[in-house]
């Protein structure tokens, strides 16, 4: 089971995680979400829990101390120990660890901040593998940094950005990490396979857009379903869905496209990609006529 602490001044905000797969989730016992209220750690009768910034400007900054003495106090509520970080492969997460290596690690601290790395599908591959998850969502102009500085000396710190956009807090983060981690938790989904061909998923379709999907009926307001999808030939539907999902990703992410490993591709792909104007000359490079938006 994982275990997940959220500490925030806004306890209501997470209210959505009793609800779905997550909510679902902690009903089975796969998995224990703890919602904390900051201001519980205040120590004036206002309960304030930020302050100016030194150096001025606008907004104000949330305390280190009311951060440190909630981390202080969920710590010692659990079983594991944090042990002091001492490299920076450590720090940053690394590789996957076995599940008895997991047992043994300290809780890792998530930080949603804009100023953060990219939050992607391996990072919530990484993260659905550890056994405890504390989130520290931050609002106004984000937390002292000493905090955060100092945290990094006992546990492996993420600082995670969930797009290039502000928000008027990390809570609307933490939901949406949550949900892409608790999913991979096994026997979170009712089907093992169901996130086998995500959009980013590791494997075949690995930096591949999801293609189109499709139920009853076969026709609809005059739209019918691809043949290929109700002939029965399972070679060809997973090719036809591979092309499909790479069309998407050349229209929609061409980005994905020019950093991939032009080893990736197979004959097929090559074919359809010079098809759509990539991977002329040789070169697997943003085709003619497509530009920045």
């Amino acid at each position: 089971m994982m275990r997940i602490d959220i500490i925030t001044i806004f306890p209501e905000y997470l209210e959505p995680l009793r609800l779905s797969l997550v909510g679902k989730a902690q009903l089975t016992g796969r998995l224990d979400v703890r919602v904390h209220d900051l201001r519980n750690w205040t120590a004036d009768p206002h309960r304030t829990v930020d302050d100016t910034p030194y150096g001025g400007g606008p907004g104000m900054v949330m305390k280190a101390e009311p951060w440190a003495a909630a981390l202080d106090e969920i710590l010692a509520s659990g079983d594991a120990t944090p042990v002091a970080v001492t490299s920076a492969a450590g720090a940053a997460g690394g590789a996957v660890a076995s599940a008895d290596e997991a047992a043994s690690l300290p809780p890792r601290l998530v930080v949603p901040t804009p100023s953060g790395r990219t939050f992607t599908q391996r990072d919530a591959a990484r993260l659905s593998a550890a056994p405890w998850l504390i989130f520290a969502p931050a609002r106004y102009e984000g937390i002292d940094r000493r905090f955060i500085d100092e945290a990094k000396k006992w546990l492996p710190v993420d600082e995670v950005s969930i797009g290039d956009y502000v928000l008027a807090g990390g809570e609307v983060a933490v939901l949406v990490i949550v949900e892409a981690v608790a999913r991979l938790l096994p026997g979170v989904l009712g089907n093992a396979d169901s996130h086998r061909d995500d959009s980013f998923a590791p494997g075949a379709m690995a930096d591949l857009l999801e293609g189109p999907a499709y139920t009853k009926p076969a026709c609809w307001r005059g739209r019918a379903v691809p043949d290929v999808l109700l002939s029965g030939d399972h070679a060809r539907i997973a090719r036809w869905r591979r092309d499909e999902a790479l069309r998407r990703t050349c229209e929609v992410r061409p980005d994905l496209v020019e950093r991939a490993d032009p080893e990736s591709w197979d004959k097929h792909d090559r074919a359809l990609l010079d098809e759509l104007g990539w991977g002329r000359d040789g070169r697997f490079g943003r085709p003619p006529g497509v530009v920045e938006g």
